[in-house]
């Protein structure tokens, strides 16, 4: 009896050992499998390049767009700038009035003087009429026009301070050059004067008298 009974008891703990392990085996195994993969580093590095790719590519074409709208800014600007540099440059220095630079001709003025508000040129000379002309054509050449220099322009003059435009012209010459003109009269400037001075009001000379000359196209009083 006691011979059976030990190999016996030998199978039923052999039995309940193997059991037991292999429940704990399955258990384990169980649980490896539901539990979430670790990640390797060189995953996660594959995963960031990926996505940095992506939103490289994703800013490109707004980058693209900011660029073209900044480049266009920067040009409707400098033609701007461009623009407004050229309309001053072709502003009157005296008038600040458009002006075409192909066409402007002499500036002609009106200053105080010991014989009232007369006419000057832009450069401050005075300028007078000469008694003998009736009529818009010069009769002073040769040595007239050496001692008494016409007031010539290239292109139409310019009024300035209180001058009347309406009165301004010109007329031709016989050697072709325009001459200035003041409510028809030829105007002229007096060869020994500087700026700003009048020494020859009502001085006669070549036939006539010399005379400054009033913003209403008058002779001054003597």
């Amino acid at each position: 009896m006691r011979r059976l009974l030990v190999p016996l008891i030998g199978s039923m703990l052999l039995l309940a050992a193997c059991g037991g392990s292999g429940g704990a085996g399955s258990t384990a195994a169980t649980s490896a499998a539901s539990a979430p993969a670790a990640s390797s580093p060189a995953t996660e590095s594959m995963a960031a390049a990926s996505m940095s790719e992506h939103m490289t590519e994703s800013m490109a074409p707004s980058a693209g767009a900011a660029a073209d709208d900044m480049h266009s800014s920067m040009t409707e600007d400098m033609h701007s700038s461009m623009a407004e540099s050229m309309t001053e440059s072709a502003a009157d220095p005296m008038t600040g009035s458009m002006t075409d630079p192909a066409t402007t001709g002499v500036s002609i003025t009106t200053a105080s003087s010991t014989f009232g508000d007369i006419l000057f040129d832009g450069n401050r000379q005075a300028i007078y009429l000469f008694d003998k002309e009736t009529t818009t054509t010069p009769d002073c050449y040769g040595d007239c026009a050496a001692a008494w220099p016409p007031v010539l322009t290239t292109g139409s003059p310019v009024a300035a301070g209180g001058i009347n435009a309406a009165l301004l012209g010109t007329t031709t010459r016989s050697d072709g050059s325009t001459q200035v003109t003041y409510a028809n009269h030829p105007l002229y400037y007096y060869a020994g004067e500087g700026p700003g001075e009048v020494t020859c009001h009502n001085v006669r000379e070549f036939g006539g008298l010399w005379l400054v000359v009033t913003p209403a196209g008058e002779a001054a009083a003597a």
